[in-house]
This record gives C-alpha cells, structure tokens and sequence, in this order.
C-alpha cells in the first residue's frame, strides 16, 4: 500500500509517508525498494518477455493497421527521469537542462506498452550513446532479435524490406532502425516520410505520457538512493504493462508529458539504411502506400 498507491501512485515525499504511517523514513525506503524490486521479478518476464518472431509479426502488423507505417517493429526514445544528484557522482549524472538525471530508454508498440527498457545510464549521455551501451542495441547491432524474414511492403512483391524500429533524428541511421531527414531543402516526397515516421513514432511519446500520468512520482525529482529509484522506475514500467493489458488499449491519446527529452544531436547514418529509407519514401508516394491527408498534413 505504502509503495504502490502512496509513493509511486501518488508521490508523496519520505517525510509524509513518515508521519502518516508513523514509520522511519530510512524504513520506507526500504519498503518501496523492497516492494518494487519485487514486482519487477513477478512481473516482467510475463508483461516485459523479449519478443519472438510470430510476436514481432503481430506488433508489426498492429502498426501498420492503427499508424499505417509498414514493417515496423515497435517505436524507441529516451527520457530523463529526475533525481537528486547521486553521492560522489560529480557531473556525470547532470544534463543538459541543467538537473541531474537518469535515462529511461525504452521501445514500445503501438498499444503503448513497453518491450523492452533501460534504466540508469548517466543523464549526461546522448540517446544514441545509451542506445548504443544497451542489452537491445547490442542485440540488434547483432541482428539476434529474431525478426521475421524481409518482406515485401504491402501492395508491391519487390523488393524485400526490412522490420525497422523508428526513431528520432538522435539516433544513428541503420538498416533496422530508420530516422527523420534533416530538415533542411527537404523535397516533397522527403517531407511525407518525416511525417509519416513522426506519426508512428509518437507512439513511445504517449507511452512516456500515460506512464508519467499514471505513476505520479514522475512528476517530481525522485529524492531516493539511485538504486531504489531505478527500482522504482522499472516497477512502474512493468506495472504500466500489466495495466495496459488487464484495461485493454483503447483510450484518448495525449502527447504531453513531464519527462524530458533528450536534446538532439547529429548523428552520421548508414548508406544501407539511406537506401532502406530511400525505399520507404517512395512507397509513401506510391498509390499502394500512400495516405489520402498526407500532403495536407505536412
């Protein structure tokens, strides 16, 4: 009750869980640090599990049905949870908003439920340098997550394209991982892909959105030990997938939230990931691909 609906539900501070319990609050601590550790082990390998290839299909086909974006095998982004600075941790731990900070980097699917996550890498780090660091980075540099075979995009029999992940201009351009254009001299064509990257993609936005809204201790710096407080931000993760599948997915999207973006960097691409984008603008501009309201929307 302390941890969940008290501390994580609806951020009270240490001092007012320890005059409304009467308790200590080094033991409330350990009580959320205790009680989150163990819903991160009750839980995550049920709501939290490393897709398999069918289940990258389904997340796939889920995309492509609700965002239009074909391929596609779930959304990534990065945001800084605030803390209070960590002890002997010098700068590594502050950013470039000028507070001190951890990283949760995550990937979601377009039911706005979590894949996978990374919590607690220094909030001085770029999206791309956490990515890069990461267990699912790793794995997909590797190409050892297990996605289906190349296929072609819906309309077409050629060529044979890859399941992507979608991102924002932080990370690095790559075979399976696909980033807006620089926004500079765009063509028409070029334009429509960064709209219809940006509309898939918002997916993790509201993911980060619903997450923050649900488990309010995100609205304020987490004034816990660094470990307890990655703790605390893995049980919400989990927890907001458990929610999300007991209540089902239908609910009115919000873009705003209170964790923060990191701050964009330039990032060099990949040639064979400008030629798998290549092929994704253009069948945007295809009868087969394209939506009736993109020109209008971009």
């Amino acid at each position: 009750f302390i941890s969940l609906f008290r501390y994580l539900g609806t951020g009270q501070s240490l001092v007012s869980l320890h005059f409304s319990f009467l308790i200590g609050k080094s033991t409330a601590s350990v009580i959320i640090r205790e009680t989150c550790v163990a819903i991160w082990n009750a839980l995550h390998a049920a709501v939290m599990g490393q897709p398999q290839k069918e289940q990258w299909q389904e997340i796939a086909d889920v995309f492509q049905q609700t965002c239009q974006f074909p391929n596609c095998a779930g959304a990534i982004d990065g945001k800084h949870i605030r803390i209070k600075k960590p002890v002997r941790s010098g700068s590594q731990f502050y950013n470039y908003k000028k507070y001190f900070s951890f990283v949760l980097f995550a990937m979601c699917d377009a039911n706005y439920s979590f894949r996978y996550i990374d919590v607690g890498s220094y909030g001085s780090r770029s999206d791309s340098a956490v990515f890069a660091h990461s267990e699912f980075g790793k794995l997909l540099h590797d190409k050892a997550l297990d996605l289906p075979e190349h296929t072609a995009l819906p309309g077409t029999t050629s060529p044979a394209m890859p399941f992507v992940f979608l991102a924002d201009e932080a990370f690095a351009l790559c075979e399976n991982l696909m980033r807006p254009y620089s926004s500079r001299g765009l063509s028409l064509a070029r334009r429509v892909f960064n709209y219809r990257l940006t509309r898939a993609r918002r997916v993790v936005e509201c993911a980060f959105g619903i997450l923050a809204n649900k488990w309010r201790f995100l609205h304020t710096p987490i004034h816990l030990k660094l470990e307890t407080a990655i703790s605390a931000v893995k049980a919400a993760c989990v927890l907001h997938n458990f929610v999300r599948a007991r209540d089902g997915f239908n609910f009115e999207d919000s873009l705003t939230h209170s964790l923060h973006s990191h701050r964009p960097s330039v990032v060099r691409g990949h040639r064979q990931g400008a030629a798998v984008r290549e092929q994704f603008t253009a069948y945007f501009m295809s009868p087969h691909g394209a939506l009736p309201w993109q020109l209008d929307a971009i």
